[in-house]
């Protein structure tokens, strides 16, 4: 590792670090319904909303009514999407006349973006016209990311408050979190990415003559403020087919590490809001201490292995070591005005926050750092995670650590003073199994049918690490891809949408249900036989019962490609 790779590090591990309380004590006071100094400025505005929707923001629900309003909401923005590109080509605010995005595609598209995937099997500057990306998948980047925060937020209810039967407001909690919280940094944000010389315009696209006398065709738009949310929102779709590899999306270092840290704040402060929420803030540092750890031991594999090189390079004697004149290492895929140090920092965090965006493109990693980002995912989104999803994925594991350590004490199994039982066991496994079911059910599938492989570029282990990653991603609500895959047929379409929805919604009831029944326990003082949740022992059990299961489940699937590959590079050998 070089020097100024350990400094980015660590300048981004404390700008996250110095965020976490003040972001995550003022989203606590939001969700408490507490005057905040935005109060002046968008009280009258939450009002006004309230009133146009006839909500009573005071009206607390059970979790089977929050839960339908959730899926009833984003079903509707769902149908709004699908419709708004198949019918983009007879709308405003489309300079490049571009045509109305297939019905596969279209399908695809409004689901990845419904459920904070953003997968893009397409080429949005060429697929999506202006509209299409403000009105359509812009004011998704916010409603998604809106409902994994409010779902956390629910369910952090039902794990503080005592012998109730709600937990809370759906439609309070999405304005609450779109008003207070969202859009206030995104208008910060914005304005600095626009500083920094990313576009936000509603220009049609340049044409300019190049050096060698040639016209190149340079594509603009309102990309700045689309940026900014993608990366607080953890949705990860970019406005450009490179996303933040692309100048426009991502221009200078300062912006890197801007975007960078933007994905992992709303799943850093959730943490210091939970534990203000429950009254012990020494739970939500347990919870940022266990992510931190995860974090960590992805940069410490993959960056290595990255500035290693490639075994293959080196046994023809390319030189690939560091040195004044080159920066060494495995360079292919990376912009060189990144390097790798960022590119690798970028890969891992983009995918422990199920965020998706890039900037640099994973399928050109080496193959054990390839497996790093699809290993992220597949532990649930639980690395910071998505905002939200980061939260409510933790929790469940925390859930599953107790009881073990029930087990190990011989008593009921406990968490923050009330009793886990067999109910919330099973809610609980149900959420972890239905990721399992969607990537190896459909990566199976996948790899058996012609529909399937008929989209792949690469043969062998890496084909099927190309599979293995895609419905990961998908189920994972990741959105990052290997490349090499061709999505964009009426299989993959189908299939990857299938897994969003299954990855996000199956997910989300059984923890609402978690949440519906803890709220109505009583408090059980702690004893002699309780199990702490906080400090290193409890961390070291949650990281320990994470990195378990996801062994467990997913090493047989990592072993057939990731795994073999690496061996096979590591021999000098490749598939051609």
């Amino acid at each position: 590792m070089t020097v100024p790779g350990a400094l980015s590090i660590a300048l981004f591990f404390f700008l996250v670090l110095a965020i976490t309380k003040p972001l995550g004590a003022y989203m606590a006071r939001v969700f408490a319904g507490d005057r905040t100094f935005l109060s002046p400025v968008l009280g009258p505005v939450e009002s006004l909303t309230y009133r146009i929707a006839g909500v009573d923001p005071n009206e607390d629900q059970h979790w089977s009514t929050y839960t339908a309003a959730m899926l009833l909401f984003n079903l509707a923005g769902l149908l709004a999407l699908y419709l708004l590109e198949r019918t983009q080509h007879l709308l405003p605010f489309n300079p490049q006349g571009v045509d109305a995005v297939p019905p596969d595609l279209a399908f695809n598209t409004a689901v990845s973006f419904t459920t904070n995937t953003n997968w893009q099997a397409y080429v949005p500057e060429s697929t999506m016209s202006y509209l299409t990306q403000m009105s359509g998948l812009a004011f998704h980047n916010f409603i998604s990311a809106a409902t994994g925060i409010a779902i956390a937020v629910a369910l952090t209810r039902g794990l503080a408050r005592r012998s109730a039967r709600a937990i809370g407001n759906f439609w309070a909690d999405m304005v609450r979190t779109t008003l207070y919280v969202l859009l206030p940094i995104c208008v910060v944000g914005t304005l600095v990415l626009v500083w920094q010389g990313v576009p936000q315009n509603l220009d049609p696209y340049a044409v300019v003559m190049t050096v060698e006398g040639a016209t190149q065709t340079i594509a603009q738009g309102p990309v700045a403020s689309q940026e900014i949310i993608k990366e607080l929102g953890t949705n990860g779709g970019g406005f450009f087919n490179a996303n933040s590899a692309h100048p426009y999306e991502n221009p200078t270092p300062l912006t890197n590490l801007i975007e960078m840290v933007a994905i992992f704040a709303g799943g850093a402060g959730l943490t210091y809001m939970f534990g203000r929420m429950v009254g012990d803030t020494r739970q939500g540092w347990a919870l940022f201490a266990a992510m931190s750890v995860l974090w960590a031991i992805g940069v410490a594999v993959v960056l290595p292995i990255e500035q290693g090189g490639n075994p293959i390079l080196a046994q023809l004697g390319v030189d690939q070591n560091v040195s004044a004149l080159q920066a060494g290492g495995n360079f292919e895929g990376k912009e060189t005005r990144l390097g790798i140090a960022a590119s690798s920092l970028f890969a891992v965090i983009t995918t422990d926050a199920s965020c998706g965006a890039v900037n640099a493109m994973h399928d050109s990693f080496m193959p054990l750092a390839g497996m790093i980002p699809m290993v992220n995912i597949q532990l649930g989104e639980i690395i910071f995670g998505g905002v939200g999803a980061g939260l409510y994925g933790i929790l469940v594991f925390a859930i599953l650590a107790v009881f073990i350590a029930g087990l190990m004490v011989g008593r009921t199994p406990e968490y923050l003073g009330k009793k886990v039982q067999a109910y919330e066991m099973k809610m609980a496994m149900l959420a972890v199994l239905v990721l399992a079911l969607s990537i190896l059910g459909f990566t199976g599938l996948a790899s058996v049918l012609d529909a399937g492989t008929s989209s792949l570029n690469n043969p062998g282990p890496h084909g099927f690490s190309e599979i293995l990653y895609a419905y990961t991603s998908a189920t994972g609500n990741n959105g990052s891809a290997f490349a090499g895959l061709n999505a964009n047929t009426g299989f993959w379409n189908a299939t990857l949408g299938i897994a969003m929805l299954m990855g996000r919604f199956l997910m989300i009831v059984p923890i609402l249900a978690i949440a519906g029944s803890m709220v109505q326990k009583q408090r059980v003082p702690p004893s002699l036989g309780t199990f702490p949740t906080y400090g290193g022992v409890w961390v070291v059990l949650l990281v320990g019962t994470i990195v378990i299961v996801g062994a467990l489940t997913y090493f047989p699937a990592l072993s057939l490609g990731p795994i073999v590959e690496q061996i096979l590079v590591g021999a000098g050998k490749t598939f051609s």
